[in-house]
């Protein structure tokens, strides 16, 4: 079809005459809405780059001589990070005299590779590398799962606050306390 036609069939149905194919011979052209055509090849991006995951090494640092309750934070947060789909890498630090005891760091690693096992696996193994001792451990399920059960949980948190909008999520705000209101007394104290 010759070029002034094809404009012409264009304007007539209020589209754009697009080139699809310029290398090949006749060059190919199409009739199509262009803004629309580029919006939607940009929503498409969009959704690829949402589902799209990037691998993020966290990093938690522990002392040989760690307090249980300080190994109990610790461990709470490794667990958040593997729940979220992220690597976490664990390093010992040594000092001192603790540098002739290596095995007292291998031995807490061992154990947070145990209590963390349901939601991690040891992706390397205790390695010294100076004064610090380094575990990896990588997440069961990928970052990408991860992302997509927390949208879904915030969507039920949403589809439930939109059934109940008078309820609060907050226990203490539900119940709110009515104030009491002292009573003033109106004698005056006797003056002796």
């Amino acid at each position: 079809m010759p070029l002034a036609k094809a404009l012409e069939l264009a304007q007539e149905y209020d589209l754009d005459l697009v080139e699809v194919a310029a290398t090949a011979r006749p060059p190919v052209c199409k009739l199509m809405d262009y803004g629309k055509f580029k919006y939607e090849s940009a929503m498409k991006a969009r959704e690829a780059r949402k589902n799209q995951a990037h691998t993020v090494i966290k990093e938690m640092k522990l002392r040989p001589k760690i307090d249980p309750h300080d190994y109990d934070t610790k461990k709470g947060h490794v667990v958040r990070f593997l729940k979220q789909g992220d690597k976490v890498k664990i390093t010992i630090m040594f000092r001192g005299r603790e540098q002739s005891r290596p095995e007292l760091g291998y031995r807490l690693l061992q154990r947070l590779a145990e209590d963390v096992q349901d939601l991690g696996f040891v992706e390397s193994n205790p390695k010294q590398d100076g004064r610090n001792m380094i575990m990896v451990l990588g997440p069961h399920k990928k970052k990408t799962e991860a992302m997509a059960e927390a949208r879904q949980a915030q969507e039920a948190r949403k589809a439930e606050a939109k059934a109940n909008p008078g309820k609060s999520q907050n226990p203490a705000e539900a119940s709110p306390e009515v104030p009491v209101e002292a009573e003033a007394s109106s004698e005056e104290p006797a003056e002796a």
